[in-house]
């Protein structure tokens, strides 16, 4: 498994935290949720379920990856969401999604 914290965006990489939004923050006590963050990434060459049970697979193994959403542009750039518990690096990504065998992109406009 990886173990990564996100630091900064660079492409087509961004992360949210609600909790962390100036107003939100609270101090942790017990039973307090914990931080939740977004992520989201644009992944150029997938084109079938295969494609995003592989890219799945390899974000799911993250450390701190909660889940994983995809939506799917065949052909295209598709918009990968990961849900996780701390921020992650903008190379672990990357990382997974070459390991599935696949390249993050910039935005597209």
């Amino acid at each position: 498994m990886r173990s990564d914290d996100f630091s900064g965006s660079a492409g087509a990489v961004s992360s949210t935290s609600p909790a962390m939004k100036p107003g939100n923050q609270t101090a942790p006590d017990e039973g307090a949720e914990m931080a939740h963050f977004k992520t989201t990434v644009h992944v150029d060459g997938m084109t079938c379920g295969h494609c995003v049970a592989a890219v799945t697979e390899e974000l799911e193994s993250i450390d701190g990856v909660e889940e994983v959403s995809v939506d799917l542009n065949a052909g295209g750039i598709s918009e990968v969401t990961i849900d996780s518990d701390r921020k992650l690096k903008h190379e672990a990504i990357s990382e997974a999604i070459a390991e599935a065998g696949y390249l993050v992109v910039d935005n597209q406009a």
